[in-house]
């Protein structure tokens, strides 16, 4: 309990000295309106909860989705990038805790990190009529889709290596990198020139992936077609959360089946929703070390 207790202390002044980062750039996903969009709006600020301490900046009624650049400092990029997908459950897009904070940890691994501010005010009739995609998901998985072509595509201008673009996604950005990952054969939208270079991760970070089963059979719903082209995936959850550790378990099962290289990490406590933030009395937020880790034997963080 004392080491538990000591840990906690470091990491709560770990997060409290963190200094709020403007990104380096802001870039548009797409050139005109994004699919089905009558509006362009980067989406409005909700306001923070008294409990958090620090606060989370959670965004709303996005309907012009952007990425924010965050650079590592030069001699230490390695040419790897990840594309983070904040959590939110597409009400909201959570663009520090599980953004900005995830794209700082990054940048101190030379990674160069691209926060996706993706669409969440849904749009009556905009979801396909019999599709197998969760209602909600159809708009971030275009966002996601584009993002991943377009960073391809100007990787040059960033100095990345194109066959080192992750995803890393929290709660339902999980479950958008977990899309991402399984649906990359098929545009989810009609595609132009930028779309003609693949929108593949090359590896997969999903951390406590949000609704990724069927609940009545607690399998992996028929949304995720898991083949043994799906990228490497590093998974994260906690016991003890609320939206069910099953999430990543099967999506590992699944994996594992095909014969997908991944790795599973379920924290005895840990809760959800917590991004890189101290977690008392638990070992969860050791989990960014357990993924430097896996990047480094990946050789992703080779300098």
């Amino acid at each position: 309990m004392k080491i538990f207790a000591l840990l906690f202390l470091i990491f709560v002044q770990c997060v409290n000295s963190i200094q709020a980062r403007e990104p380096d750039q802001v870039i548009d996903l797409w050139e005109r309106q994004a699919p089905g969009e009558q509006t362009v709006e980067t989406g409005i600020a909700l306001a923070r909860r008294p409990s958090e301490n620090p606060p989370a900046t959670r965004i709303k009624n996005i309907t012009k989705p952007r990425i924010h650049v965050f650079l590592p400092q030069q001699e230490k990029r390695t040419g790897t990038a990840v594309l983070i997908f904040p959590g939110g459950g597409y009400n909201y897009v959570v663009i520090d805790k599980e953004g900005s904070e995830a794209a700082t940890w990054l940048n101190s691994l030379g990674v160069t990190a691209f926060v996706v501010h993706y669409r969440t005010k849904i749009i009556k009739g905009s979801v396909q009529k019999n599709s197998v995609l969760p209602s909600l998901s159809e708009r971030p998985l275009q966002d996601g889709q584009r993002a991943i072509s377009l960073i391809r595509k100007r990787a040059s201008q960033w100095k990345l290596k194109p066959n080192q673009i992750g995803v890393l996604g929290f709660s339902a950005g999980g479950q958008v990198a977990a899309l991402l990952s399984t649906r990359f054969n098929e545009r989810s939208y009609q595609p132009d020139r930028i779309d003609k270079i693949s929108c593949r991760p090359d590896f997969a970070l999903l951390l406590y992936p949000w609704q990724l089963i069927d609940k009545k059979t607690e399998r992996l719903a028929d949304a995720f077609t898991v083949s043994d082209q799906c990228p490497p995936t590093f998974l994260v959850h906690a016991h003890n959360d609320g939206h069910t550790s099953l999430n990543s378990i099967q999506f590992y099962t699944e994996l594992k089946k095909n014969g997908v290289e991944a790795e599973l990490h379920i924290y005895r406590s840990g809760g959800h929703g917590n991004g890189l933030r101290p977690v008392e009395n638990s070992s969860f937020p050791t989990w960014p070390d357990r993924a430097a880790e896996w990047m480094q034997q990946k050789e992703l963080l080779n300098f």
